[in-house]
């Protein structure tokens, strides 16, 4: 679905040129936001910002290059990824990507800090809105998108948070208590793509442990798979306060440890290496590694080439915004609104004050801001457009304003004849640093949609809001339901344009809403306790685990109307040797143009030998038709796209088996599908005497060998050598090991025999008529 990034050619070896002393400063910051340089071995400072959707700028204070976390210059806030994820649309994050390059570079700014592409495993994780989604395939390709943007424009990304930075509740300590299947699956699985696909210059570090070791530590996660597996060749750096050993922090492949401490760890680092505690070539490995970055960074910075103007950032943003809006609900076609047929009321603070990012150190100064009332009125061209807050700003009212806030908004609603609502959560509900504790929308928001909904039934509810809310039961109550996330600062614009019908809405949730939070998969387990979190789902996260037990949800994954309609029809899925190709046919039933995003998920095999999901993504395309227009939507993948992560084997593993292949407009709305047959993969565990019965049978050499000896001894052999006739003695026998079967009387296969078998399907050669 995406093309590779080449990785810039090698630097040459700076380690030799260095003293040890300046080799140990290379490896932790200059600043909070730059790092050393070491001019003599042409190693320029390389500077750094946060901001995955927009540059958070910091003035510099001018002491050392320490900044002033304070202070911001202004720069285009672009939709946070809970918004972006929506899209579905990786060419339009690859647009942002290279966007937010092009501002980056016009302020000196080497590496951008993201994208975020962790998963989200619960809805109540405060930092949510800077993530893409609960799936893993999903957020590679939106999260891909954005590293190809970025450094094929020349600026860095930074791939953060590795690994497994799934909540804020004690998240400087916390161990992440994580299955080798589920992190490979679920946790892990973003990351590789991306490091394979995309190269990313460096990968940031979280600040949580897993497994019992802390990230900036952890050298299996660092070196054996980051490097080893993987191929990466950037560099590993912490996120800001994550080392706390910083010579074991070294040892296990982390290079860069951010903040600077002025000079405090780069002392520890010198006192290993003397006392030979800290082999030198770990610290020159990591220096090399270093100047390559910082060279790689330089020399992306030198890249000529046009800048946008601060109108052109403001205009992308909103054509990204315009694609991020999902409409999960629309009887009685209330939306798109007609002003000229009725008068509309607009209700909300949030619409007049509207919060269009997270809060924490994502946090942007946007270059301007538009409002959705201000949008709403400009583009109806002069109609009424009345407005009532209803409910208090965020920064608080006295409690007798609030109720007459909410009294005026009534009566504006009884006097209109279509409502517009606005509703949300304020910073104060949902941030960086901390968790939820519920889902719930501020009980006034409620209580004020409750007595709108009983002035007049034609309420239009639009959220703003980082992470999931709970729209149970209240979604019933109105005929129409937009959700509109966290939309950047052309956001206003965006949902005014949905509204009115300019934009038809195309957005695709990115993760499940449930009904209730105690629904989650995660929701027993989270956020943990005395220090540990257990990731007890596996890898039933987020719709996969709402499917696998059949829980009905308030809108599934994937699910996103438009003001149009689309029929599936033809569908073909093509096997090419490892190639997977699947194609369908999408026609627009409506009366408007419109984009669809066709997701294909696989099913299956059935008797699987792990516990799988009842259905996983494994691609997306979209299209855009006009009324009555059909067009071919082709999705490619592959076959190891449907293998699991087998912990025994420690490796991916297709299971041979009949696959479904669905094409749908959600993970619950599957509109077409077909199956195929897909050979499995030999497994890579040698049988023995403890094999199983049945993993003798399923073993393409062993079973042969093992039926031959069962079928020679079945004349007259007694109930051992016939067992496997009778359907219920096999089942019986299947988990049952060969060597335990070898000391039944009359066994078809004694002790002796054990070893024979197990030395013949070692070799490979199954018998002659098999």
């Amino acid at each position: 679905m995406t093309q590779q990034t080449p990785p810039p050619p090698a630097a040459e070896p700076a380690a030799p040129r260095l003293s040890l002393t300046e080799k140990a400063s290379l490896t932790s910051g200059a600043g909070d936001f730059v790092t050393a340089s070491a001019p003599e071995a042409g190693i320029p400072a390389v500077t750094m910002s946060d901001g995955p959707h927009g540059l958070r700028l910091p003035k510099e204070s001018g002491d050392g290059g320490q900044v002033d976390l304070h202070s911001a210059a202004p720069a285009t806030c672009y939709p946070p990824a809970v918004a972006l994820g929506s899209s579905w649309d990786p060419e339009l994050a690859r647009r942002v990507g290279s966007a937010l390059a092009d501002e980056a570079a016009s302020h000196g700014i080497r590496v951008l800090l993201g994208p975020g592409i962790n998963i989200k495993r619960s809805p109540l994780c405060g930092r949510n809105f800077e993530y893409f989604s609960e799936d893993p395939l999903l957020t590679a390709e939106l999260g891909g998108a954005m590293v190809r943007g970025l450094q094929g424009s020349g600026v860095g990304a930074a791939l953060k948070h590795y690994a497994a930075n799934n909540q804020e509740t004690d998240r400087m300590r916390v161990s992440a208590d994580i299955d080798e299947r589920p992190l490979r699956e679920i946790y892990l699985r973003a990351f590789e793509r991306i490091v394979r696909r995309d190269r990313p210059w460096s990968v940031m570090c979280s600040y949580n442990a897993v497994n019992g070791t802390l990230a900036s530590e952890n050298a299996r996660l660092l070196t054996g798979i980051l490097r080893t597996e993987w191929g990466f060749d950037g560099i590993v750096m912490s996120d800001w306060g994550a080392v706390r050993d910083r010579v074991a922090a070294l040892r296990a492949g982390l290079d860069l440890q951010m903040p600077g401490t002025q000079g405090r760890t780069d002392a520890e680092v010198v006192a290993a290496v003397t006392a030979g505690e800290l082999d030198e070539s770990v610290l020159d490995t990591s220096v090399e590694r270093l100047a390559r970055f910082a060279r790689r960074t330089d020399e992306g910075g030198a890249r000529p080439g046009p800048r946008m103007t601060a109108d052109e950032h403001h205009r992308l943003a909103g054509e990204a915004a315009d694609r991020c809006v999902v409409l999960l609900k629309n009887q009685q076609d209330i939306l798109p609104l007609d002003p000229s047929s009725g008068s509309v009321a607009v209700i909300g603070e949030l619409a007049r004050t509207p919060r269009y990012q997270g809060a924490g150190s994502s946090q942007v100064t946007p270059t301007r801001l538009d409002t959705p009332l201000e949008q709403l009125r400009e583009l109806t061209d002069g109609a009424r457009v009345d407005f009532a807050p209803g409910y208090p700003a965020p920064e608080g009212t006295a409690a007798e304003t609030a109720e007459a806030l909410g009294d005026d908004a009534v009566r504006l609603a009884a006097a209109s004849d279509t409502v517009v609502v606005f509703l949300g959560l304020s910073a104060a509900d949902e941030s960086e640093g901390f968790d939820r504790t519920h889902i719930d929308l501020p009980d006034d928001q409620l209580r004020l949609l409750e007595r709108l909904v009983a002035a007049n039934p034609r309420v239009a509810v639009v959220l703003s809001n980082g992470g999931v809310v709970r729209t149970a039961p209240w979604h019933d109550t109105v005929p129409a339901l937009v959700e509109g996330w966290l939309l950047g600062q052309a956001g206003g614009g965006a949902l005014a344009r949905v509204l009115l019908g300019a934009v038809n809405p195309s957005g695709k949730l990115a993760e499940t809403v449930p009904l209730r939070l105690d629904d989650s998969p995660s929701h027993l387990s989270f956020p943990g306790e005395e220090g540990h979190v257990r990731y007890g789902e596996g890898v039933f996260v987020g719709y996969r685990g709402y499917d696998a037990v059949a829980r009905e949800v308030a809108f599934p994954f994937g699910h996103g109307l438009s003001y149009t309609s689309f029929a599936y029809s033809g569908l073909r899925a093509v096997q090419d040797g490892d190639a997977l190709s699947v194609t369908v046919t999408v026609t627009n039933t409506g009366r408007h143009a419109g984009r669809e995003v066709v997701q294909i998920y696989s099913t299956g095999p059935a008797g699987s030998a792990v516990a799988r999901p009842p259905r996983e993504l494994r691609g997306f395309a979209s299209v855009t038709l006009a009324p009555g227009e059909s067009r071919e939507v082709t999705v490619e993948t592959a076959r190891a796209e449907l293998a699991y992560y087998s912990a025994r084997e420690s490796t991916w593993r297709v299971e041979g088996g009949d696959y479904g292949i669905e094409a749908g407009s959600s993970s619950r709305d599957i509109r077409q599908s077909a199956v195929i047959s897909v050979a499995g993969d030999l497994s890579g565990v040698p049988l023995s005497g403890r094999s199983t019965i049945a993993e003798w049978l399923s073993h393409p050499v062993g079973g042969p060998l093992l039926m031959e000896r069962f079928t020679a001894a079945r004349a007259g052999a007694g109930a051992a050598a016939g067992a496997m006739e009778n359907p219920t003695m096999a089942r019986f026998l299947s988990g049952t090991p060969l060597d335990v079967i070898a000391e039944f009387p009359q066994s078809p296969v004694g002790p002796e025999g054990v070893a024979e078998l197990t030395a013949l399907a070692a070799g490979g050669v199954p018998p002659a008529d098999a």
